[in-house]
């Protein structure tokens, strides 16, 4: 009865393991495909996904770098249906930890976007720039909106 079970649960279990970490990851591009940026992403995390309007979301960006980088700017450019919709820059050094060390980092940016925010699919451009205003990386990534909950959750 027991190795019944253990056939049934094993291909559950690599199902979860297999597939639920795909679903969450963002398919990421680089802006020049033959571009050899000192900084490599390797994946971006959108918690919730989708993003909720009116509500906290959290960009995780998984990087790497084999210098140091002592600090920059992040440009942020949006577009709703391939329309630029918003730009916005940001200090690098209040995204993560500066100075960022060689090797794997995290950029993380938290932000509530309006309650009227329209659902839909939405692009996103992230260009990071050194302190020296040389670009590090550019990547492009699509996410999605949808209206908040008027129900509280309980």
């Amino acid at each position: 009865m027991a190795l019944i079970q253990f056939k049934f649960i094993l291909p559950i279990f690599l199902v979860a393991f297999l597939v639920v970490p795909s679903i969450q990851a963002k398919d990421v591009r680089y802006c020049d495909k033959k571009g050899n940026y000192a900084v490599k992403v390797s994946g971006v995390d959108i918690d919730p996904e989708p993003v909720i309007s009116g509500m906290p979301a959290t960009f995780n960006i998984y990087a790497s770098s084999e210098q140091a980088i002592l600090g920059g700017q992040l440009a942020i450019e949006v577009s709703y249906f391939g329309v630029h919709i918003h730009t916005e820059k940001h200090d690098l050094c209040e995204e993560t930890t500066c100075p960022i060390s060689s090797g794997d980092f995290v950029i993380s940016h938290t932000q509530v976007l309006p309650g009227f925010t329209p659902p839909g699919p939405y692009s996103l451009k992230m260009k990071l720039a050194g302190g020296d205003g040389k670009q590090l990386t550019c990547i492009g990534f699509d996410f999605k909106i949808q209206f908040g909950s008027s129900v509280a959750d309980s």
